[in-house]
């Protein structure tokens, strides 16, 4: 049975494992990223993991999932923030084939997450769905009939960036925006606040945390709803860690969006939280491989 190493890079941590041809993680581990080592060093520790199951089984493909903008044509990083320097121009797809011999794909970590959940996650059946990933910013993925909609450069689904009256969506709407807030009510260092404190305090009754919940609720229905209404998809798939609140989350959310949509989209648009969580980047890097790699099987050959 054909095996494949799946690998998500993330700025924190390095999510790895093997998959085999029916879809199943057969073991999965996670490293530090040290992403203020640059992208060479990423690349170093991705050939490193490849290498460590070449000496175990036989590969027949490397699947990538990569925080940063990613041409997957090419195979490499075009853009990246800050937190990882020299991580644009990473050609991953180049190097690693170069070296291994073994074909290798890779995509934007939050399109290979909406790319799991529409195929076997919250999301599945589903022709036009927006997965949305909150944590240290904001990332957005369109997936449309099972295809990830990529747009003319690339580019396409950066919600994040979304002007909203008061900043950015991923500036008033982000778990980082969510912490800065609470932090900031109680005159606290934000060192001293995340969201599961805030999540915790909540439940014993703190006002602050409260307030901040719903200000973030209040600030994502309104980016929700600007997606919806250019969009109009079947369903929104909301992930990140913070969602793993979702019994408090998901009847505030529907109801802050359904005050700011009209009723013949509110009441056709579902929103899920995503199922998969911490393996959504490996399932989906293998699901987009897969594609890839069938798709040009199916090419035809020009003369």
């Amino acid at each position: 049975m054909r095996k494949y190493v799946a690998i998500d890079i993330g700025g924190t941590s390095i999510k790895y494992g093997l998959l085999d041809e029916e879809e199943r993680l057969l073991e999965h581990h996670e490293i530090p990223t040290e992403a203020h080592q640059g992208g060479a060093a990423i690349l170093k520790k991705v050939a490193g993991i490849v290498s460590h199951y070449l000496d175990k089984v036989s590969l027949s493909g490397v699947c990538l999932s990569s925080a940063g903008m990613v041409d997957p044509d090419k195979g490499e990083i075009f853009y990246a923030g800050p937190q990882i320097p020299n991580y644009a121009g990473t050609q991953f797809k180049k190097e690693l084939e170069a070296q291994f011999g073994i074909p290798c794909e890779i995509e934007n970590d939050v399109n290979c997450a909406g790319l799991a959940e529409v195929i076997s996650g919250s999301g599945k059946g589903a022709k036009i769905a927006v997965c949305l990933t909150v944590g240290t910013g904001i990332g957005g993925c369109l997936v449309l009939e099972n295809q990830i909609f990529h747009g003319f450069s690339n580019s396409a689904c950066e919600v994040g960036y979304l002007h909203l009256p008061d900043g950015a969506f991923q500036d008033v709407a982000s778990t980082t925006a969510l912490v800065h807030f609470v932090a900031e009510a109680h005159d606290d260092d934000i060192a001293e606040w995340n969201g599961r404190r805030i999540f915790r305090e909540l439940k014993e009754g703190n006002p602050f945390c409260q307030q901040g919940v719903d200000r973030m609720v209040h600030y994502l229905a309104k980016g929700i709803a600007n997606i919806c209404y250019v969009i109009n998809p079947e369903v929104v798939i909301l992930g990140g860690g913070i969602m793993a609140q979702e019994a408090i989350l998901k009847p505030k959310i529907e109801e802050a969006l359904k005050a700011q949509l009209v009723s013949s989209i509110a009441d056709k648009t579902k929103v899920t939280f995503a199922q998969h969580q911490n393996t959504a980047g490996m399932l989906g890097a293998y699901y987009h491989f897969k594609q890839r790699y069938e798709g040009r099987k199916k090419a035809p050959e020009h003369s």
